[in-house]
């Protein structure tokens, strides 16, 4: 049997078996199980369905849903009894992912705006409030509707921290002991993983990651200054956040870069010191790109699949100092006294005294970290969309679509931008069985888009409906749903927002 044969026999078997209503036996046991279990059934019909790993479309598709499962896609007929989506001239793609978030406001704000957005996975990046825990386990036993979340631990970061700990609950290690033991405080208090930061010295770092297999733990987070990109990448760390480091490495005056970023001195809690030091020796970096020490360094990510999360979206903002504030259309889901914080910090944190040559500079590097992430897509080194959400005027949910433009305007094409936000995430999560695509078997999180995303990356914001765990959120669902987040934001304030750490101590400065 060829393998196209096997592939259509697969999609349509467990399909076929409901529309025959006799045995389950073609199905596999698990949807088996759900279909005796009397499951409603959901049929969207006549759809093209995207596949994100190939970039084909397959037209007038039904996707047939039991419970919160794909149970058949193909030119299958309606099931009696089944829910009916018209999906005609729609596009099916998986349930979008935000691999770099830092939820903001109650469970009334954030949860919803990743759904109405079409994402349906999040990884927090700081598990700085018990109360992202909570979420995450009321989503998963049902109780909340919301995007699955991978919760972070709190920030490990090195002694002298970049964070205030008055104002963030950071875990500062300066020595090896104090690192296993934050690796152990993480576990018990629930993280899924650990948090690695800047300022972490090698030994630090080392115990670290050491601690957290023990502990079946894994290390995510940002490229330590004390270490290259290549020994980050070599020690297993599993995903890198933001280019900063990796910029550093691919520099053919990579010793003097280096050298250069051990002088670097802060105080306690002035990440604003740190990034106006850094700034300059980025710069000298950029100028000094060297495509052998890229393709030396890429080859290094590539072979050990450690994921970068670019969060272009957080440089578009810190990069350019006359950057729009925030699309209007968007401020009303965000509180007036959040935007105030937001700029505050930019103003009176982030711009002041900067002269000329720097601006020029931020503005130039914007454009080198553009033509940098093209690299990393040329390269196939593993991509993963994130947002920073939580720094200056990012909206929850929204700004994934900020990013996937971020991503196409800096090379990749659309279906490389869809695949980082859909089947690499499921697969960095070792959910692939189950997420990530649009197949038979796998958990229906889907988005029914109105235009063609592979024509077009902007047509990912024209969406009609999202599918979570089975569950539709339609057309009039989903403007509910953003009129009461809209209703919430305006409420009087119950809860400190949570900005996983504070834009203000640093201007927002990619957490």
């Amino acid at each position: 049997m060829n393998s196209s044969r096997r592939e259509f026999l697969a999609r349509t078997a467990a399909g076929a078996a409901v529309i025959a209503g006799g045995s389950f036996a073609a199905a596999t046991p698990a949807l088996a199980g759900s279909l005796r279990a009397n499951s409603p059934l959901t049929a969207l019909v006549d759809a093209t369905v995207i596949d994100v790993e190939t970039g084909q479309r397959h037209r007038h598709q039904t996707v047939l849903i039991a419970g919160e499962r794909i149970v058949g896609i193909g030119r299958l007929p309606v099931p009696r009894g089944a829910t009916v989506v018209d999906a005609t001239g729609k596009y099916v793609v998986p349930g979008l992912a935000d691999m770099h978030a830092h939820s903001l406001g109650t469970e009334h704000v954030s949860p919803p705006l990743y759904l109405a957005n079409g994402l349906t996975t999040i990884r927090e990046m700081a598990g700085n409030d018990p109360v992202l825990y909570d979420w995450r386990d009321r989503i998963e036993a049902g109780t909340l509707l919301g995007p699955r979340m991978v919760v972070a631990s709190k920030i490990i970061d090195g002694d002298p921290t970049l964070w205030d700990p008055t104002l963030t609950p950071v875990i500062v290690a300066g020595d090896e002991q104090s690192g296993r033991a934050a690796v152990r405080r993480a576990k018990a208090e629930g993280a899924d993983f650990i948090k690695v930061y800047s300022r972490l010295n090698r030994a630090t770092y080392a115990g670290i990651l050491d601690e957290a297999r023990k502990l079946g733990l894994t290390a995510h987070g940002h490229g330590p200054d004390a270490l290259t990109t290549k020994e980050v990448s070599n020690a297993g760390q599993r995903s890198i956040e933001h280019i900063h480091s990796i910029g550093l490495s691919v520099s053919s005056r990579e010793a003097d870069v280096r050298r250069m970023v051990r002088a670097i001195t802060v105080q306690k809690g002035d990440y604003n010191s740190w990034f106006r030091q850094m700034h300059p020796i980025e710069w000298i970096a950029a100028q000094t790109y060297s495509e052998a020490r890229a393709a030396d360094v890429f080859g290094t990510l590539r072979r050990n699949r450690t994921r970068v999360t670019p969060t272009l979206t957080m440089h578009s903002v810190l990069d350019q100092p006359d950057y729009a504030r925030i699309d209007p259309a968007l401020t009303k889901y965000m509180g007036a006294e959040e935007l105030a914080v937001y700029d505050y910090a930019i103003e009176n944190l982030y711009k002041p005294n900067r002269s000329a040559e720097e601006i020029a500079h931020q503005r130039d590097m914007w454009a080198w970290r553009k033509q940098f992430v093209g690299e990393l897509f040329a390269h196939n080194v593993p991509i993963l969309a994130g947002t920073d959400t939580g720094t200056p005027y990012s909206v929850p949910g929204f700004a994934l679509h900020d990013e996937l433009e971020h991503l196409v305007a800096a090379g990749a094409t659309p279906r490389q931008a869809l695949y980082a936000a859909t089947a690499e995430p499921a697969r960095f999560l070792g959910r692939a069985a189950e997420l990530g695509t649009v197949e038979a078997g796998k958990i229906a999180d889907l988005v029914v888009l109105d235009a063609d995303p592979l024509t077009d990356i902007r047509n990912t914001r024209k969406i009609h409906s999202v599918v979570t765990r089975g569950r539709v959120i339609g057309p009039a669902a989903r403007t509910k749903m953003l009129a009461d987040v809209e209703a919430a934001v305006q409420a009087p304030p119950t809860a400190v927002a949570l900005s996983a750490g504070g834009c203000c101590g640093a201007a927002g400065s990619g957490h």
